[in-house]
């Protein structure tokens, strides 16, 4: 009897949720009843068409030229690592986490979760061992049922709604008690390692904090996360959003990235030396950030909205200057023993798929270490006071990337061309849509 039989049958599961991140980070995917899931385990009958990773966020598809025509069957390999039960159902359900091959055996390139195994395997061929920490910042909202009205934020316990910032608030995270307690009942049913829990400076935006772990560990949660975030809120009538840009007048919301690198060998962190100073590959690390996360904003920065979120003195970066105790650097050095050295990518967008930022992140800091990049000099003062040098805009980014071969061949090329289609056509379909903004001042005067 297989590992996912007995952990299924000693919790009387009655339907399994078989979930596929796709490319935007949606959790595409079949669900069965626990009897069919447990024979297409025998026969490897699971199964969903690989245009699945050529959807929009939109939910439509796209002609490609890198995916099969012909759109044939991938093979769905569950990760008994991921196994868990989904809290918010009354009748028992279990939900895994899937990798996709093709009848071959190959794993399929398109795959979020491949992206990030791959990136993870060259840094395994070189004794390296990556190690992040996602911190993950989400608004709460009214229900919002009509797209064309702005958001609102909620009534909280007080039978009011926020009306001003309230930074680190400890009474401001009290107003929805209700919601994070399921949160945290919700996170410890699925085994998902979260730490703190903070109010940040928009009005009800709140931020949670996971533990160190492996990479692939750290995107299943982030992506899982996101999940419960939703269902959780929904279940107090909020929306919970990972937009990065929801309010035109509040800060975006982020997913910082706390990363670092160990020797697998030794288990040290190869960022700091026995005398806790920084090392030659901390800072090829650093330059790698430096020089290739402008070409990774497709991946972390990923829709037309996530660009309105890096604006200047708005709590997000607007470069890619690196700083110690510096939140206004893009790239942050916490104050740490040398054990814990490491930086903070404060690029990415909380709207971002979780294995595609940190596949992205860890892919520039790898390109780095290993052709030993020397970074800019660490600045201090504030970094808004430095020139803007992230792209502006979605098409920017993917013009960058398209000319990133080193990136592209660490991400896997077919991926990268993929992508760029996706987010070609999303940019596209962005573009016919008229805006309140141009009815309001071009309507009647031009």
């Amino acid at each position: 009897m297989s590992q996912l039989d007995v952990w299924l049958r000693e919790r009387h599961i009655t339907e399994v949720e078989c979930l596929v991140p796709d490319i935007s980070g949606v959790a595409r995917g079949k669900i069965l009843p626990t009897s069919k899931f447990l024979k297409n385990q025998a026969d490897s009958s699971l199964r969903l068409p690989e245009s699945i990773f050529s959807q929009t966020v939109t939910g439509d598809f796209i002609d490609s030229e890198v995916t099969n025509p012909t759109e044939p069957d991938i093979m769905l390999r569950p990760d008994p690592d991921t196994l868990s039960l989904v809290p918010w159902y009354e009748d028992p359900t279990a939900q895994v986490i899937n990798d996709c091959v093709y009848r071959d055996g190959e794993p399929v390139p398109f795959a979020p979760r491949q992206v990030l195994r791959r990136v993870i395997d060259l840094y395994a061929a070189k004794g390296w061992k990556a190690i992040v920490a996602p911190e993950l910042e989400f608004y709460l909202c009214a229900q919002n049922i009509d797209p064309d009205y702005p958001l609102q934020p909620p009534i909280g316990r007080s039978g009011r709604a926020e009306t001003g910032s309230q930074s680190y608030g400890i009474d401001a995270v009290n107003e929805f008690d209700p919601i994070f307690e399921d949160v945290y009942q919700y996170c410890d049913a699925q085994e998902l390692d979260v730490d703190t829990l903070i109010h940040e400076a928009g009005r009800a935006q709140c931020e949670i904090n996971f533990n160190h772990a492996d990479p692939m560990s750290m995107a299943d949660q982030a992506f899982m996360f996101k999940r419960t975030v939703r269902q959780a809120a929904l279940r107090h009538g909020v929306y919970a959003t990972f937009m990065a840009k929801p309010y035109s007048e509040e800060p975006g919301s982020a997913m910082h990235i706390h990363q670092s690198v160990v020797d697998v060998k030794t288990g040290r962190n190869l960022f700091s030396d026995a005398d806790g100073n920084d090392t030659k590959l901390f800072h090829a690390h650093i330059a790698g950030l430096q020089k290739f996360l402008p070409a990774a904003m497709p991946l972390i920065a990923p829709n037309v909205n996530s660009y309105r979120r890096l604006t200047r003195f708005m709590s997000a970066p607007i470069n890619l200057h690196w700083a110690r105790e510096n939140r206004t650097a893009g790239l942050r050095v916490p104050e740490s023993g040398p054990e814990a050295r490491r930086v903070e990518n404060r690029v990415p967008g909380a709207d971002a798929n979780p294995y595609l930022v940190i596949a992205a992140s860890l892919a520039c800091g790898y390109i780095g270490m290993v052709n030993l990049l020397e970074p800019t000099d660490p600045i201090s003062g504030s970094a808004y006071s430095r020139k803007f040098a992230l792209p502006r805009y979605l098409p920017d980014a993917l013009n960058k990337l398209k000319g990133a071969s080193e990136l592209a061949e660490v991400l896997g090329e077919k991926f990268v061309t993929l992508l760029m289609e996706v987010k070609q056509a999303e940019h596209d379909e962005y573009q016919q849509v008229i805006s309140a903004w141009e009815r309001e001042h071009l309507l009647l005067n031009v």
